[in-house]
């Protein structure tokens, strides 16, 4: 067997940059303070860091909207920061992956205001205009055509408005673009999460998109507001550009690339390229951000991943993000599953991606849409906030985005500053780094310990993967397999306990000390789970 390659082995934790740790009492995270943070991810087992972006910008959207891509915004720091936390990452044995948004810059970026400026300047072409809009919906609703008085047309922005998109199929474009990538591999970065790369290519003829009744998108199919986005989206040269970019990130060797892409997982596997993966190396997969918690949905979700991504392909097994309900949500705020949901995350056939808070179980706050930071809810203050909980859609992407809950004292230890960027959440004084540490069996340390299993076994790093059929109703159970070695997990997802018989040679692990390793047998209590090595 063919040994993979590091970013199809690797462990990711994704820092929010704003709200993780605050260096200079400003109120708002910076590179120094990751920097000073980097002992706990280290210790804590993860091996590759992505950062949301740091890089100049008037933070309307909170760094996706980049003003300059090789500076770095004041409020995080400095180049020479960059620079270090690079170093610093790299000392520490693990990598560096930045979020590069490719399909649109802010509208203050030189590049836009030098193409809004007349119809004739150099990157004129830079940007997409019309002299009259077609009916193209954003991503955020409504139409995505804005009018720009000093050329005396519309420009287009898939998300929102100050968000216009570049032209890909000007060269000069994809050459600029390809060289900013470069600057930062050649400063060492480890690679890149791609931000909403299938967007990146529209429709060459400008066609209306059809008609679709769906208000709501889903990962299946994003047509949302009663509009199919058959021409916005997923288009045939996002899927050669995937190939494009690859061939770039290779000149610097083994190189991540993660992609931002949503449509069903025949065409998520198309942004990986051929069979020999000679696209991105992998794509997030965010259906399985709405988990369902039982046996079936993670068994179903198991046979579908295996089944589409198949070897040289890996899964990305990831439940919850900085636009996203975090994954307690979805749990109930139930820490027995959560331990669980980690079992399955840190140990199922996959690269897993954990969100900063959750190896503590962050939940979810509550804020007013008419105070909200994030300008998308602002779009939304007509429509009764239940509507949106009903539909289990997060709109106001601040409740997701609080500062760590680093312990129980002022500002949870976040910042010394009078007032944070955003809140705390209520719960910091109980739910919090500090506290955890001290409890053997808490969810930080059950994160821990399953992060070290992971490093340890390499059957759970490169293992092939099978399901264990004919096991109790509500349990899940599958086996990494890898050269004679072979390593059980069950899960019970069920509140009932559960005794079956089971031949190991070793627990390895349980998320309980109630659950039980007898001879030939196991008993796993309601929301328990297990490891077992089992003898070639």
């Amino acid at each position: 067997m063919t040994a993979l390659p590091w970013y199809h082995k690797t462990t990711i934790y994704q820092i929010y940059p704003r709200s993780f740790y605050d260096s200079n009492s400003d109120g708002i995270g910076d590179l120094q303070g990751i920097i000073q943070k980097l002992d706990y991810i280290r210790e804590l087992g993860f091996e590759t860091i992505w950062i949301s972006p740091f890089f100049s910008s008037p933070q309307a959207d909170f760094g996706y909207d980049i003003s300059d891509y090789t500076d770095i915004a004041p409020e995080y720091g400095t180049m020479s920061d960059a620079l270090e936390l690079i170093e610093e990452v790299h000392e520490r044995g693990m990598k560096l992956v930045l979020d590069m948004v490719m399909n649109h810059t802010s509208e203050e970026h030189p590049w836009f205001k030098e193409s809004r400026s007349s119809r004739d300047n150099p990157k004129a072409d830079w940007y997409i205009w019309r002299d009259k809009p077609n009916n193209w919906q954003s991503m955020t609703g409504g139409s995505g055509w804005h009018y720009a008085r000093e050329r005396g047309q519309y420009f287009w922005s898939s998300f929102l408005p100050f968000q216009p998109d570049l032209n890909y199929r000007n060269p000069d474009v994809k050459r600029a673009m390809f060289d900013i990538v470069r600057f930062w591999l050649g400063r060492g970065v480890d690679g890149f999460r791609l931000d909403i790369f299938n967007v990146i290519y529209k429709d060459a003829d400008f066609r209306d998109n059809p008609f679709s009744f769906k208000l709501v998108p889903t990962d299946e199919d994003p047509s949302s507001f009663f509009q199919q986005a058959k021409y916005t989206i997923n288009q045939p040269e996002s899927f050669a550009f995937a190939r494009e970019f690859r061939k770039v990130c290779d000149e610097f060797g083994e190189r991540l690339s993660i992609g931002e892409v949503n449509g069903g997982r025949k065409v998520l596997r198309k942004f990986l390229g051929d069979a020999a993966n000679n696209g991105l190396t992998l794509v997030f997969d965010f259906e399985m951000l709405n988990l369902k918690f039982t046996a079936d949905y993670f068994r179903d979700l198991i046979r579908e991943m295996e089944r589409h991504y198949p070897e040289p392909f890996m899964p990305v097994y990831v439940f919850s993000n900085h636009d996203k309900h975090r994954s307690m949500y979805r749990l109930g705020n139930d820490v027995r599953k959560a331990k669980l949901l980690a079992m399955f995350q840190l140990t199922v056939r996959g690269v897993p991606c954990m969100y900063y808070g959750e190896e503590i179980g962050m939940t979810d706050a509550k804020f007013p849409f008419a105070e909200a930071f994030d300008p998308i809810p602002h779009k939304f203050t007509f429509v009764p906030r239940f509507v949106f909980d009903l539909l289990g859609v997060l709109i106001n992407r601040d409740e997701v985005r609080t500062p760590m809950q680093w312990n129980g004292t002022r500002n949870a230890g976040f910042s010394s500053a009078q007032k944070t960027w955003l809140p705390l959440h209520e719960n910091y004084q109980t739910i919090h780094v500090e506290k955890q540490q001290a409890e053997s069996n808490s969810l930080l340390n059950v994160v821990r310990a399953l992060l070290k299993i992971r490093h340890q076994e390499r059957c759970l790093q490169e293992g092939s993967l099978e399901i264990l059929e004919n096991l109790p109703k509500g349990v899940l159970g599958y086996a990494r397999i890898l050269e004679g070695e072979k390593i059980l997990v069950l899960l019970n997802l069920d509140e009932q306990a559960t005794e079956f018989p089971v031949g190991y040679s070793e627990c390895i692990f349980k998320s309980s000390d109630r659950d039980d390793a007898k001879e030939k047998a196991i008993q796993l209590n309601g929301f328990g789970g297990m490891i077992l090595r089992i003898k070639s």
